[in-house]
Order: C-alpha cells, then sequence, then structure tokens
C-alpha cells in the first residue's frame, strides 16, 4: 500500500481496529464496536476493510451511508466497488465491495464469491427475523465461506423492543444472552471523552423554552414510537405552541447556521414549514428521491438554513456546519435522541458548539450510560447498583435525593459475567424476583415458566380470578402504606380508595423477630433491593428510613372468622384488577 493511501486514525479508532483483529484472531464469533455519531466509523470500516485478508463486503441501509463508505475506502484502497442501485452503480468485482442492503439481498447471485468479512454499518437496524434482508444474504454468505467473520458498528446498540443487540459487553456485563443478535461487544467509547479531546462539537442544551408540547399522556409501542393520529390530535389541543416555538427558534437562527427540525407528524411539519421563511425545506418519507437529494444539497451548501423532517434525517445524513436540533417530535427511546442530537455533533470550521433544544420535553441526558431498558417514568435517571453476590457494578434506572442518594431502583437481575465451568454466564442474583410455588427457585417477575423446575407460573389475573370466585375473599386496592411504631414493635398501616384500613403487626423484641420483619416486610418492599439494609433494635429507628419501602398495589386476603388475613401482595401490578373493587 502507498502511502498516498495512508490516513492516520485517531487513537480510539486505532483502538477500535486492534479490538477487532484481536477478537477474530481468537474467535469465530460475531462482533460490534459502537462509536458515536460523528466519531468516524467510516474510517474504522475503511481501514479494517485495507488490512483485512480476503474480500470484504460493506453493507447499509441507506445509499447515503454506501456513498460515505466508499468514499472513506476508496482512501485506503483503490481495489473497490459499489453495488447500490440508488447510486446507481451494480458492481462487485472489488477486493472491498460496498453495497446497500436492499440491492444486495435482492440480487445475491452477485455476491457468489467467498467473503472474507462482513461489516455491517448502524448494526442496530439487524432484526431478529430469519426471513430479514440481512439474515438471509448472510445465510448464502455462509454457504460460499462457513468460517464468514461478522462485524457490526453502530452509536445506539440496542433496540427498543428487544434490548442489547449483543450477549455480551467486554467489561464484563451481560447484554442480551436470549435475543442478541452479534455474539460480544468488543469496544465502545462514550460521548464525554470525544467531546473533552475535540474530536467533536460540544453540545449546549437550551433552557428557558417559549413554550413546550406535553406528549406524557400518551403511549409509545414497544419500538419507541407514538401513533401519528394521537399525537395530532393532542398537537391540536396544543394552543399556539408551535407558532412561539417557531417564532423563538427563527430568533436563534440568526447566530446560527444550519437549523435541522424533527417535526412529530407529517401535518406537524406542514403546519411548521408554512411559519418558516423562504430558507426553509420540508423533507418526509414520502419526498420524491430527485427531490430530496435536491434540497439536501442546497442545505449542504448553506443556500437553505432550516431543514424541517418527519423521521427521515436520523441516520445517514451528514452536514458538519449544523448548530442548532430542534426535537419537536416525542421518543421514548434514547437511541434515537442521540441519533436526532448527533446531527450537529460534527466538527466545522468557526462552529463553537450545537444547540439542543428539546420541545417535546423528552428529558434524555445525553451523557448518561446507556439502558437498553424502557425509562420507566420521567424522573429516572441512570443509577449504580453493585451487586451483592458478584461484585459488579449494574446500571438501572432509578431515583436520586438531592444529594445522588438512590431512592429507588428498576434493576431486575445482576447484568455481571461470572466464569463458572471455564464459560461466562450471566451473574443468577435477582434484586426483585419472583418464586415459583412448586420448586421455590427464584424467576424474573415476568416469567411465564420457571426457569428450574418448566412449570408453568400462573397469570396474576388468572389467580385473582379463580381465587375471588371463591367465598370469603377481598381484593384490597392499597392507596397509601404507613408505618407506626408501638410499645411492642411495628404496625404497618394500608388504606384502601373508600379509606378501609387493612394491618400487619410485627414484634420486634428479639432478633428471631427482627429477622422474621426482613423476610416477610423489609425485603419484597424494598425499593432499592441489592442495598445493604438499615441496622435498626426498634421501630422508632426503622421509622427513620419509612420511605425506602415501597407499598404494594394489591392485598389478597381472606377472611377467617370475624378477622381478615393476608394471603398474597402483588407489586408492580397492571392487570385488570386494578382499577376494580372485588368482593366476594
Amino acid at each position: 500500500m502507498s502511502d498516498s493511501h495512508s490516513i492516520k486514525l485517531r487513537d480510539y479508532q486505532q483502538g477500535a481496529v486492534d479490538a477487532a483483529i484481536s477478537y477474530f484472531r481468537h474467535q469465530h464469533g460475531s462482533a460490534v464496536i459502537v462509536l458515536p455519531t460523528g466519531a468516524g466509523k467510516s474510517i474504522v470500516i475503511a481501514e479494517l476493510a485495507r488490512i483485512a485478508r480476503g474480500k470484504v463486503l460493506i453493507l447499509t441501509h441507506v445509499k447515503e451511508l454506501v456513498a460515505q463508505n466508499a468514499d472513506k475506502a476508496s482512501l485506503l484502497t483503490d481495489d473497490i466497488s459499489v453495488y447500490s442501485a440508488g447510486l446507481n452503480q451494480k458492481l462487485s468485482s472489488g477486493k472491498v465491495v460496498v453495497a446497500g442492503i436492499q440491492s444486495a439481498a435482492r440480487n445475491p447471485q452477485a455476491f457468489s464469491q467467498a467473503f472474507s468479512l462482513v461489516i455491517i454499518d448502524e448494526c442496530h437496524r439487524v432484526s431478529d427475523d430469519d426471513q430479514s434482508q440481512y439474515h438471509q444474504l448472510l445465510q448464502q454468505l455462509r454457504q460460499h465461506n462457513p468460517k464468514l467473520h461478522l462485524l457490526g458498528l453502530t452509536a445506539t446498540p440496542y433496540r427498543l423492543g428487544s434490548g442489547w443487540i449483543y450477549k455480551r459487553h467486554y467489561h464484563g456485563r451481560v447484554g442480551n444472552l436470549d435475543a442478541g443478535i452479534f455474539d460480544d461487544c468488543i469496544f465502545e467509547l462514550p460521548l464525554r471523552p470525544l467531546i473533552k479531546q475535540g474530536y467533536l462539537t460540544p453540545p449546549r442544551l437550551l433552557d428557558g423554552l417559549s413554550a413546550q408540547y406535553d406528549f406524557s399522556q400518551l403511549k409509545p409501542d414497544n419500538h419507541g414510537n407514538y401513533n401519528a393520529a394521537e399525537v395530532d390530535s393532542l398537537l391540536d389541543h396544543s394552543g399556539r405552541a408551535t407558532s412561539a416555538i417557531v417564532t423563538q427558534l427563527m430568533q436563534l437562527a440568526k447566530s446560527r447556521r444550519g437549523v435541522i427540525i424533527f417535526a412529530a407528524t407529517v401535518r406537524h411539519a406542514q403546519e411548521i414549514i408554512a411559519l418558516l421563511p423562504e430558507t426553509a425545506a420540508l423533507i418526509t418519507a414520502d419526498t420524491p428521491g430527485a427531490e430530496r437529494d435536491t434540497l439536501i444539497g442546497k442545505f449542504k451548501q448553506q443556500q437553505l438554513q432550516f431543514l424541517v423532517n418527519v423521521s427521515v434525517l436520523t441516520t445517514g445524513f451528514d452536514a458538519p456546519h449544523v448548530d442548532l436540533i430542534a426535537i419537536m417530535r416525542p421518543t421514548a427511546s434514547v437511541g434515537l435522541f442521540q441519533q436526532m442530537v448527533g446531527r450537529g455533533l460534527r466538527l466545522y470550521e468557526g462552529k463553537q458548539d450545537c444547540l439542543i433544544i428539546d420541545y417535546a420535553a423528552n428529558g434524555f441526558d445525553l451523557y448518561s450510560p446507556q439502558i437498553s431498558q424502557p425509562r420507566p417514568t420521567a424522573d429516572t435517571v441512570p443509577v449504580q447498583v453493585v451487586c451483592p453476590e458478584c461484585g459488579f457494578a449494574n446500571i438501572f434506572w432509578g431515583k436520586t435525593s438531592n444529594q445522588g442518594e438512590i431512592l429507588e431502583h428498576f434493576g431486575r437481575r445482576c447484568q455481571g459475567l461470572v466464569a463458572r465451568a471455564s464459560k461466562s454466564q450471566q451473574c443468577s442474583y435477582r434484586f426483585r424476583a419472583r418464586l415459583c410455588p412448586d420448586c421455590g427457585a427464584e424467576n424474573d417477575i415476568a416469567a411465564r415458566a420457571c426457569v428450574e423446575c418448566h412449570s408453568q407460573l400462573v397469570d396474576p389475573d388468572k389467580r385473582l380470578k379463580e381465587v375471588l370466585e371463591q367465598k370469603h375473599h377481598h381484593l384490597f386496592r392499597v392507596q397509601q402504606m404507613q408505618l407506626v411504631a408501638t410499645t411492642s414493635g411495628l404496625t404497618v398501616e394500608y388504606i384502601d380508595l373508600d379509606g378501609n384500613h387493612f394491618n400487619e403487626h410485627f414484634r420486634l423484641t428479639t432478633a428471631a423477630q427482627r429477622k422474621a420483619l426482613c423476610a416477610v416486610f423489609l425485603y419484597p418492599h424494598d425499593k432499592t433491593p441489592g442495598l445493604p439494609l438499615p441496622s435498626f433494635r426498634n421501630s422508632e429507628e426503622l421509622l427513620a428510613h419509612s420511605t425506602r419501602w415501597r407499598s404494594p398495589d394489591l392485598l389478597l386476603l381472606k377472611k377467617q372468622g370475624k378477622h381478615w388475613v393476608l394471603l398474597e401482595k402483588y407489586f408492580d401490578y397492571h392487570g385488570r384488577y386494578q382499577t376494580e373493587q372485588t368482593y366476594c
């Protein structure tokens, strides 16, 4: 290779390349590299393609990324082909082939030669569907080379509906052992170091918004998307919010080069574009390809200042001069939020920062660790919870005090990997568990079958229906729980919506009685399972920590003589009996 084909990689880019080389030298699995948007994934891809032995296939889902990866790869090698209908090129004879997945999947016969390495850009888009274009093409490629290496690159290594796209993380953390598309995450770099080292533009989140949408009443689907009709209906009742927002944007844009606006729906985008000056354009999924290319070209040449879009410019779009991002759409996906913000973080001459305005109050922190599970509520933040069994530092969604103390977390099982019989397995410790009534084994709280004895775990609604059909049972819907110190111990008072009371009584005189309290009340009610329980000698000392204990949603009671006896407690309940009073 001549000097004209050499590029000096940044230290983290070289680190990613080295990680891939080391992995494939010792393993035949599939791997993922995670780099933030704007970190130069295409340079990493180009260098790996250059040094790989045998043919290399680079796949992605949009023609813009095909062109971008081909441009970077051509800096390092002359033997390159492009296979993309959108780019009017269908060649696959080169040592390095850059292709769009749609074009390649439609013409698999063009890829009948043996490839040694397949690299997928934006690999979080690979689904677990065996009939998908990616899976079908990979299956054929492996027929020509069973030892084919597979590498994915992405900034967001998870899918909101299924979680992490890999099974294991090189930091000793479990990913998605059941549904991970790739075997191992072998390299990951967070956003903050790249900004600190001057490789990305600092994002600046704007406070003091002129108006803001409230989408909190809408419920997203499993992929973090919202129903367009429901969004439009809400926007119809948002008064003059859009007008006030656009007015503020135009004022802020006076000192900005390029503005990207992410609208919630097509109708919403049309309302926005009608309020903007002539230097604005609108792109949706229905915009013809030629017109779209023309508008994007004018925007990149700064002939247009505003570019409004609806779910189009989140990936495969590169306009480094963008220095204002206006997010006017809701999303439950931190990955999508990061992709939108990433459009403004590339470096550009004279660009000091990128203004980020979240008019939809999505509330994500750009610098927070990534968590694949959906955010439970808007007031939750990433918290670190150390596993008491293996010592792994888990990151879960949780709630904290102003001093940073963990008040509650929503973790279920430790995410640490532990070595067992020369094989890495997920730590078995569960912060919250559902006990099997047959064998007593701990299961995930949403499990349908026991992991040990495989017996079916009865659905809570089915269980309640069967019990409530019997006489002398009562379903107590808890509205409030409070702890009361007594002379002999502790009383837990439960109050329902009608003001009825049900009490639990615990004696705390002996060590055995205090141990029983821990087993029956403190552990099941703990908002921060896994953290050490507070030491106490009497009920007054325990009451000092009363905010740590969570209330159940339902109590299943049975009449015995003149009194009600507690049979079961239901936490985190979201079934049919949530809004019904049921007496038998």
